[in-house]
């Protein structure tokens, strides 16, 4: 298709890759100490490098170009970003975000028989606003999207909501935010099997619940979830 698209003059850059970094598609790729445009197909046309190029080296032209693919452009956005938060731990980032999955061992005869009750975690970061909206863990995964709070009010969340699931959880109140632009993209970027929503009974929960059924409609995909009510006193109301 015939399309606006950068150009690059060779000739005019001096490799200080100022456009590379101002390019959030990832179009731009520093080679040989030049700047090009590598993937043709991640140029939306905007131009937010022209500015950044101190020497003029950057111009738009209309050719042959393949189309802007911005489903591929967010997988690769989101690829570099799990790539970064494995390598946070040594660039001096907090070792706290880095992602990890678990394991967890059963312990001989059953939990409560033995003594011993494990955590049903089955990854990390588990906090909506640090969790990665794509990953490994997310592979086939029934999703819990619960409350800060439910679990200190529910002394059976482990074993009753995130045994066999991968959790995240939030305070739309504490947080300040709207949850379900970010929750829409981990539904629909996933192979995700079902969802359930574990809540309070306090009216700011219902924040939680509207951003996980916000992002269910807007993935565009049909899959089974429930909501559960805990109580302050820590019973389930529903």
């Amino acid at each position: 298709m015939i399309r606006k698209i950068i150009r690059i003059d060779e000739e005019k850059c001096n490799g200080c890759g100022l456009c590379a970094r101002a390019c959030h598609e990832g179009a731009i790729d520093i080679v040989e100490g030049k700047a090009k445009l590598v993937r043709e197909n991640f140029c939306d046309g905007f131009g937010d490098c022209l500015p950044n190029c101190p020497t003029g080296a950057i111009t738009f032209e209309e050719r042959e170009a393949p189309a802007y693919d911005e489903a591929a452009v967010k997988k690769a956005q989101e690829a570099k970003k799990m790539e970064e938060m494995k390598h946070m731990h040594h660039e001096g980032g907090c070792p706290g975000s880095r992602m990890m999955q678990f394991e967890q061992k059963e312990p001989e005869g059953s939990p409560v028989l033995a003594g011993k009750p494990i955590s049903r975690l089955a990854q990390w970061p588990c906090q909506i606003k640090l969790v990665p909206t794509q990953a490994p863990f997310f592979d086939g995964a029934k999703l819990l999207i619960a409350a800060d709070c439910t679990a200190y009010a529910y002394a059976g969340m482990h074993e009753a909501f995130m045994r066999g699931k991968v959790t995240i959880i939030g305070c739309p109140k504490l947080d300040a935010v709207d949850y379900s632009e970010k929750l829409t993209e981990i539904i629909k970027n996933n192979d995700i099997k079902s969802v359930t929503i574990v809540r309070m009974e306090v009216p700011c929960c219902g924040g939680l619940q509207r951003a996980a059924e916000t992002a269910l409609r807007n993935s565009g995909k049909f899959i089974p979830w429930q909501v559960v009510t805990i109580s302050r006193d820590g019973n389930i109301l529903d």
